[in-house]
């Protein structure tokens, strides 16, 4: 098993330096264990869910259940594709899709030992993702799209590869309301090289995307957004 590698030796652009740790060869080692979780719980906040909260929330927004077809989006070592690929059975199929070579060479080594044949992995580009327009019942995009270069441009690619119905779950930054917490994330998202997304610029987007029955959670710096694809 490895992936598929749709982008070569071509140099990926980074949009700031928490990008350039994801394409870095030392946090692969540590993002399930220990990267993911700890900047996880800063960013949500002490009452925000850990990690198995995450992937339950996930689930929920986008009602997985066996035989469907999930993306991964920014899938990094792997660890949201291969539950998914438990939750969506031996007739499902779940794909995690990243930039990074050595976040992927990880997904794949972990995926083998744990032996979830229904999961795949491809390497390229998640702007501009490269799958046939409805291709997937379910898009999952957790902890990514604020460092995404043009993230309402993934969202119009996102929108394409579901089929009608299809669901989104995204995770992802959140301006907070008072002023003093505003100046602090967008300090902080500028020197990092991530976006903080406006109070309603993620529920907002979908709703123009097509999107109904829209949910949101906040916890601290972060929200869990989640709507289906109107037929």
């Amino acid at each position: 098993m490895g992936y598929l590698d749709l982008l070569g030796p071509s140099r990926t652009q980074s949009t700031g330096f928490t990008q350039n740790l994801m394409l870095s060869r030392a946090v692969p080692a540590i993002y399930e264990r220990w990267w993911r979780p700890a900047l996880g719980r800063v960013a949500k906040g002490a009452l925000g869910p850990g990690m198995d909260g995450e992937l339950a929330e996930a689930r929920s927004l986008l009602a997985l259940r066996p035989g469907i077809k999930v993306l991964d989006l920014a899938c990094g070592t792997g660890n949201f594709t291969r539950p998914f690929a438990r939750m969506v059975g031996p007739d499902g199929l779940a794909v995690g899709i990243d930039v990074s070579e050595t976040m992927l060479a990880r997904a794949v080594r972990d995926t083998q030992y744990t032996g979830a044949a229904n999961a795949a992995y491809v390497r390229g580009d998640a702007v501009e993702l490269p799958f046939r327009d409805g291709s997937f019942d379910a898009v999952c995009c957790f902890a990514a799209l604020h460092l995404f270069a043009d993230p309402m441009r993934s969202l119009d690619r996102i929108t394409a590869v579901l089929a009608p119905r299809g669901a989104v779950a995204v995770f992802t930054s959140a301006r907070m309301r008072s002023a003093p917490m505003r100046a602090i994330g967008s300090v902080a998202g500028r020197r990092s090289g991530m976006r903080v997304f406006g109070e309603d610029e993620i529920v907002d987007a979908l709703r123009e995307r097509g999107f109904i029955g829209i949910r949101r959670r906040l916890a601290g710096l972060t929200q869990f957004v989640g709507g289906r694809l109107a037929e």
